[in-house]
């Protein structure tokens, strides 16, 4: 049906009503990818198809305000039972019709229809108590109100606003509702100052919970009753001339289609509010997250870069080891080629052993301690590195295993960054609890060794670094033992010709450098991975909680400016004046 069934739209009421539905259309798909609660969802659904149906008044209040009598008076007819105990169990909504009847509807309620020419253009709605002693029934006109087009808040003049009543206007007015403050129970106060003091006592609270003052009219629902069953005197003193006179004359077609408009707007801007609260509660949670993240992250890339450092530094002590060993080549080199030596020369076995005493040495245990310094050194480091990160997760896990914000966990979002955190750091506990530091360095040492056999284009075999080393020197010297022998035949000519002397001496020096050079080269090479490999494992075990942190952090961003966008949009819509019929 029509907003108003017996009443054809403007083509600007129209448009204004496509606005509006478009708009809290696009709110619907906003909230679904939230994905919002259930029960917000359902809500912001009805209230969309409220649009299409008459203006709905809604009444509320405490169990034995007078809630039903209050109708009843309204309508001129008993069509609700009245009682001192909650007889409103369920939903009750009176619209028009012929007779009355009473039928249950599909969601629990029932629907009463009675012959009342109000009722042409607007349904009226009675809900249980807002104190109920059955919860249920509390929490059925909790789930209501937002329903609302306006709400008539009934209360009673022996008990005005009490605490139930007063937290009740709170959830009214989280969604934006018009209200009109209705005193029952008027006649059982005799004294104009008691009237006076009730009445000045629920502006004031009214004012207070609200923030505006709503309409107020003291009535007495039994006396209109009365009279408009049997007793016209009493119209006068039960107060409800003004009250019909706002319901009839004030909810015209203008002021209804401007409620009516404004109800679902309102009901999604306070959904909106909820969400864009919610956004701002899981972005200060992910704040953290994300600072927690990117400190990890430059701790490790600071890692990194110390461990480039310290390595350098470590394996300058290798070095060093190297280029004594190339100096005592040299001074090899300059102590055998000359004319003293020429017979010597001609004896390559001991040319051979004499390079490997005098220039090789000790250089193999010497490459092996250093090494081992270094081995060790590296392991401990990304041993520490894995401890560092499993306390930070587990700090992470600790400060926020009782915060759940916003409500109940939407998206799942908590149990998502619960588990990827305890995953996390699970498995960098796991890493912590399992390292084999002797496992470790020895894989090390054998990437290592395996680098610098590999460079020799030899096979490294069972031996270890240093001796490798030392194979590798004692190649060098086959080498340069039989440069100094093959050249001893011309050793006169050597002597006498100064520059074939310097070549000679020239290319044996290019060997020992060149061996030096090859053995840095390829433990800094294997040395360079394995740094780098032990910074990618600690960026890779932190990757999935990064990962779920940054698209969270995007995504909460997202919805909080679209939903902001919307707001602005929403209230455009609400804002433009009532188009007339």
């Amino acid at each position: 049906m029509s907003l108003v069934r017996a009443r054809v739209l403007t083509p600007d009421a129209e448009r204004q009503l496509a606005e509006a539905r478009d708009a809290l259309g696009d709110l619907r798909d906003l909230l679904a990818r939230i994905p919002a609660a259930d029960e917000d969802a359902a809500t912001l659904a009805a209230s969309i198809r409220q649009l299409d149906d008459l203006f709905l008044l809604v009444v509320v209040g405490e169990f034995n305000a007078g809630k039903s009598a209050f109708v009843n008076a309204l309508l001129g007819q008993r069509v609700l039972d009245e009682g001192v105990t909650p007889t409103t169990a369920r939903i009750q909504l009176v619209r028009y019709g012929p007779a009355v009847t009473t039928e249950p509807d599909h969601a629990g309620g029932q629907v009463i229809t009675a012959p009342v020419e109000l009722l042409r253009d607007l349904s009226i709605v009675d809900t249980p108590g807002t104190n109920a002693i059955i919860r249920k029934h509390e929490r059925l006109t909790r789930e209501f109100v937002p329903r609302a087009d306006l709400v008539l808040f009934v209360t009673s003049a022996d008990r005005p606003f009490t605490e139930t009543e007063r937290l009740f206007l709170e959830t009214i007015r989280e969604w934006g509702k018009r209200i009109v403050v209705v005193v029952n129970k008027m006649d059982i106060l005799e004294q104009e100052d008691q009237r006076g003091q009730v009445l000045d006592f629920v502006r004031t609270v009214a004012t207070q919970q609200l923030g505006v003052t709503p309409e107020i009219f003291p009535v007495s629902a039994r006396l209109a009753f009365r009279a408009r069953d049997r007793d016209p005197e009493a119209w006068d003193a039960s107060g409800f001339e003004p009250l019909e006179r706002f319901v009839q004359q004030t909810l015209d077609d203008a002021e209804r289609f401007r409620l009516k408009l404004s109800n679902p707007i309102g009901v999604g801007d306070a959904l909106a509010r909820r969400y864009q609260s919610l956004a701002d509660d899981r972005l200060a949670l992910l704040k953290d997250d994300v600072a927690a993240v990117n400190d990890t992250e430059g701790q490790i890339a600071l890692y990194g870069e110390d461990l480039a450092r310290g390595f350098e530094l470590r394996m300058t002590g290798v070095e060093k080891v190297l280029l004594e060993m190339e100096a005592r080549g040299h001074a090899f080199i300059e102590d055998t080629l000359r004319i003293g030596r020429v017979f010597d020369l001609l004896n390559r076995a001991r040319m051979q052993h004499e390079f490997e005493d005098r220039v090789a040495g000790d250089a193999a245990a010497q490459v092996d301690r250093r090494v081992s310094e270094l081995i060790d050194w590296l392991v401990e480091q990304d041993f520490r590195q894995w401890q560092a990160l499993s306390a930070r997760l587990a700090s992470r896990q600790r400060e926020h295993a009782d915060r759940i914000v916003g409500g109940s966990d939407i998206g799942s979002f908590h149990a998502d960054r619960a588990q990827l955190l305890e995953s996390v750091g699970r498995e960098a506990q796991r890493v912590v609890e399992t390292f084999d530091r002797r496992s470790e360095s020895r894989a090390l040492a054998d990437a290592a060794r395996t680098a610098v056999a590999a460079t020799a284009a030899m096979g490294a075999g069972a031996l270890g670094l240093g001796a490798l080393v030392s194979v590798i020197a004692s190649t060098a010297a086959v080498d340069i033992t039989g440069m100094l022998a093959a050249g001893v035949l011309g050793a006169v000519g050597l002597l006498i010709i100064p520059a074939k002397r310097r070549r000679a001496r020239s290319q044996l020096r290019e060997k020992v450098t060149a061996l030096r050079a090859q053995l840095v080269e390829a433990l800094r090479r294997e040395f360079a991975r394995a740094r780098d490999r032990s910074t990618l494992r600690l960026v890779d075990g932190l990757a999935p909680y990064a990962r779920f942190v940054r698209a969270e952090e995007r995504r909460w961003l997202t919805i909080r400016e679209a939903l902001a966008a919307w707001r602005v949009r929403a209230g455009q819509v609400a804002a433009r004046p009532s188009p007339g019929r």
